[in-house]
Order: structure tokens, then sequence, then C-alpha cells
């Protein structure tokens, strides 16, 4: 029984790992420009890594203004936090 335990629990984690954050359906058209967008983070983020997701969602890794290391999912079409790790 413990074995099964242990076998769902790491089942859950490695599917939780590998869900994708879906920030939009929009296309492509209606998003916001990258390289405006960045600047526009620029004032609140240092940005290490920015990146288009498979969720169509622009992510960034880096600092925020206290230098606390952020991973946060942004909306492209409206800039919204979708999802946010520290």
């Amino acid at each position: 029984m413990k074995k099964i335990t242990i076998a769902i629990m790491t089942l859950a984690c490695v599917s939780n790992t590998f869900a994708e954050v879906v920030c939009t359906k929009e296309p492509v058209e209606k998003w916001k420009n990258e390289e405006a967008f960045q600047k526009e983070l620029a004032a609140t983020y240092k940005i290490k890594k920015f990146k288009v997701t498979q969720g169509n969602c622009y992510e960034i890794y880096g600092w925020d203004k206290s230098g606390k290391k952020v991973e946060i999912y942004f909306n492209p079409v409206d800039g919204t936090v979708v999802k946010q790790r520290n």
C-alpha cells in the first residue's frame, strides 16, 4: 500500500510539473509587441530570459526590484500576470 501511495504522489507531482500554463487563445496579431513589452517590464524587473511559451504566454525569468528571483507568465494581449513563481 505504501508503494502505491508513493507512486500516486510521484505521478501527481510530475503531471503538475508538465502542466502548461495557457495565457490566451487570441491570434498573435492581437498580442503586444515583444520588444515594447520587454521595455515596459524593464521598469519593474531585471529580465534574464524572455520567451514565448507553447501556452501562448510571454514568460520572464529574472529579478524584481527587491532582488527576489521571479518566473512570471504574462497574457501577451493585455500584459496581465497569469501565473507567478518566486
